[in-house]
């Protein structure tokens, strides 16, 4: 690996906030720490310089066989993105599933398909091109990269899909196909147009490094280098996929107790109604929206991912604040009776009418998807639970918080790299190395976005959104002022924001009454947001591993407009508009997207002054306030003992300080122990280990499990449509919820 090179002090930026100078550590070029004669990684420099090798072989990149492995293989990735969308916890597709899949099938493809050499010097010589074209040779690594970079992004999923899924459920309206394609192509390409036009202030930056890519970068590097140390990573990388493959239909299926071992739950069967009731309010969480899951132990790798071994400290150190403050804030607004929330389950993402019965929204929209004010009066207005409107909450301080955050603490970042844009990014030695290779130019991204545009305006007039054109172009301008806040967070910090409620929020005010509307102004809004981020994480992989340019455009444009439907809606209908849901799937995601949708089309009667939950929208702008505080507190003391203040970010304590609302939480504690080993304990005290293996380990456990729940999905899930579930017993109860807190009715 490269050693460190020395670059020049630079004179201190000015934050927006004010004309003083401030120089934040993160900003400066310092040399890491050493343990053993190992860096310590901290930073994306440290990540450039020690942890990603520079090496670029030059192999050809674009091939048919590498365009044709992606293809096939997006059509699975988009696939398993769907099945996960309907789990009670939602996890993205490990790219090093997509990976594995490509290079076992790139490998047979070079040593199956006739090459040109194979009929050189006979009477079939002239067939050599075309057997050249079919089978170049060697599968090497940048071909490998160009086939899992095409599934990757088709398996990034779409809030259109999901859409889809909500007209379907709540309002038996099956879209046209041409509404379907087009209003798909518009948010996945709008948002890859502003990640290509960011990439300098997003992409090219070393501190620029989505952390969650680590795994896929280190596992390409470690099968095509062929070194002495790249033999023992593999060994351990096949050694741990295998295990974890065999391993996740134990917690998954036969055993799923393991998914949430409570011994709290296990001491309360016994005990009178009441203590049973509040034992599964806190400390269930097998099941869907069963309860927080305090303490609960899970040993179920699909759902704790390897997030938490390639998410930095500072992140996961944040996020466990607003753990512990979710625990806290969920269990006092449901006990003391806010927003009525006794009135209706403890967690659910469903709309309720004031006896806590479900919502009857189809009589007050009716069949046109519009308001009817009559019934509306008759029926009421839908409620929402405590949990509920406390995810609304600190969805809007997260946006604040970030839009502040960003503003102050990395204003500084901005101003540099709009103003010189070279200065920030020459020191990366793998910016450096891809200048041989000619630059995808801009104008190719703003002809998308152009495309993109007229694609979603055609659906806008012809389709079964009931969205105004005007709504639609204030949409697409809202998000992309929002974009790139997210991805300065999201490159940094490995997590982001979800910024969908401001875009409900805004949708409710310009088109009141119309839910279905409320979705799409959602998705154009906030989907190009979600898309730009996942396409700019794959142009990060692109400069790493040495990916010209023009290639990586190609193929992700290629990847953006490959999607697959597969049958979940209809099979699993009954449970994806349960309130509840189960320990296998779950309908949380459109339950919410529904649920806000109907709540934000009543803006006026449930967010306006007067309204029940006025103090939704005026979060966006108490989010602010604190972040400034935060940020002249910074200014007076930079640390308070241990701690720097600039590393307290507060819209990531918000966002987790509502984690726990709705899904499976049992993970939670084990996600922690994952955190602190890994991102403590391994990067600071053994760093040779972690730069040799952590992240390949997180790679081959996500790809075990991953490859696993696929096939049990269609196997025995359901996906399908024909459930087969496992014999019960004592780790796999019949009756009422796995880890056996059965309060609140679990087992009527």
């Amino acid at each position: 690996m490269p050693r460190p090179v020395s670059i020049g002090e630079k004179e201190s930026p000015v934050s927006p906030c004010t004309d003083e100078a401030i120089s934040p550590a993160s900003e400066r070029a310092s040399e890491p720490a050493f343990v053993k004669g190992e860096p310590v990684i901290t930073t994306g420099r440290d990540v450039s310089l020690y942890l990603v090798d520079v090496r670029d072989d030059g192999d050809p990149a674009l091939t048919f066989r590498s365009l044709f492995i992606g293809t096939i293989f997006a059509c699975l990735g988009a696939a398993l993105c769907q099945i996960y969308e309907f789990k009670p916890i939602q996890v993205s597709v490990s790219t090093v599933f997509l990976l594995l899949l490509s290079h076992s099938v790139g490998l047979a493809w070079a040593k199956f398909v006739p090459r040109r050499s194979s009929v050189e010097g006979t009477r079939f010589e002239r067939l050599g091109p075309i057997l050249d074209f079919f089978n170049p040779g060697e599968f090497k690594i940048k071909e490998h990269v160009i086939a899992t970079l095409v599934a990757s992004t088709a398996s990034y999923g779409n809030t259109a899909v999901l859409n889809f899924a909500v007209q379907r459920l709540y309002y038996s309206t099956n879209v046209e196909a041409i509404t379907a394609v087009l209003a798909t192509f518009s948010t996945s390409c709008f948002g890859y147009g502003l990640c290509g036009l960011l990439r300098p202030l997003t992409v090219y930056p070393s501190e620029m490094v989505y952390w969650a890519n680590l795994p896929t970068v280190s596992i390409f590097q470690s099968l095509h280098f062929d070194t002495a140390a790249n033999h023992k990573r593999m060994r351990l990388f096949w050694l741990a996929f295998a295990g974890m493959f065999v391993w996740e239909v134990i917690p998954s299926y036969v055993f799923p107790l393991l998914n949430g071992i409570s011994i709290f739950c296990l001491a309360s069967q016994h005990a009178k109604p009441s203590i049973q009731n509040v034992f599964t309010n806190i400390f269930g969480g097998a099941d869907a929206n069963e309860g927080l899951g305090l303490l609960s132990i899970s040993l179920d790798w699909q759902y704790i991912t390897s997030s938490y071994l390639s998410l930095p400290l500072i992140q996961q150190a944040n996020s466990w604040v607003g753990y512990a403050l979710c625990y806290i804030i969920l269990s006092v607004i449901y006990y003391s009776n806010a927003w009525n929330s006794l009135a209706f389950p403890m967690l659910s993402t469903s709309i309720f009418s004031s006896n806590g019965s479900i919502y009857d929204q189809a009589a007050v929209f009716g069949s046109t998807a519009q308001l009817n004010q009559t019934v509306l009066n008759e029926v009421g207005l839908p409620y929402m639970t405590g949990s509920n409107v406390w995810t609304n909450i600190t969805a809007n301080l997260s946006i604040g918080g970030l839009l502040a955050h960003c503003l102050c603490f990395w204003g500084p970042y901005l101003r540099d790299t709009l103003r010189n844009k070279h200065s920030e990014i020459q020191s990366d030695p793998h910016w450096k190395a891809m200048q041989k290779y000619k630059e995808a130019p801009f104008w190719w991204y703003i002809g998308l976005l152009i495309l993109a545009f007229f694609s979603g305006l055609i659906v806008i007039i012809k389709g079964q959104t009931t969205l105004p054109w005007y709504a639609y172009i204030v949409a697409l301008l809202l998000g992309s002022f929002i974009t790139p806040f997210s991805q300065l967070l999201f490159a940094r910090m490995g997590n982001g924001i979800a910024t969908n409620q401001l875009m409900k929020m805004v949708g409710g005010a310009i088109a009141p009454g119309r839910p279905v509307a409320n979705l799409y102004f959602a998705m154009w809004s906030h989907d190009i947001i979600a898309q730009s981020i996942g396409l700019a994480g794959d142009l990060k992989v692109g400069q790493y591993l040495k990916i010209p340019p023009r290639v990586m455009f190609l193929t992700q444009v290629w990847g953006t407009i490959l999607v697959v439907m597969i049958s979940i809606v209809n099979a699993q209908q009954a449970t994806l508009v349960s309130p509840n849901g189960t320990n296998v799937w779950s309908g949380q995601l459109v339950q919410t997207l529904n649920s806000d949708a109907v709540t934000w089309s009543l803006a006026r009667e449930l967010y306006g002054p007067g309204g029940p939950y006025f103090i939704v929208p005026l979060s966006l702008l108490i989010g602010i306030v604190p972040t400034v505080i935060q940020w002249f507190v910074a200014k007076r003391w930079p640390t308070i003992g241990p701690l720097k203040i600039e590393s307290v970010i507060l819209p990531i304590i918000y966002m987790y300080s509502a984690w726990m609302s709705y899904g499976v939480n049992s993970v939670c504690t084990s996600s922690i122990i994952v955190g602190i080993v890994s991102q403590f304990w391994l990067r600071k005290y053994h760093p040779s280990w972690f730069r040799k293996y952590n992240y390949i380990l997180g790679g081959a456990l996500d790809g075990g499990a991953q490859v696993m729940i696929f096939i049990l999905s269609f196997a025995v899930f359901g996906a399908s449509g024909v459930p087969r579930p496992f014999p019960a017993w004592a780790g796999n109860p019949a009756e009422g919820n796995v880890d056996y807190c059965n309060g609140n009715g679990a087992l009527s």
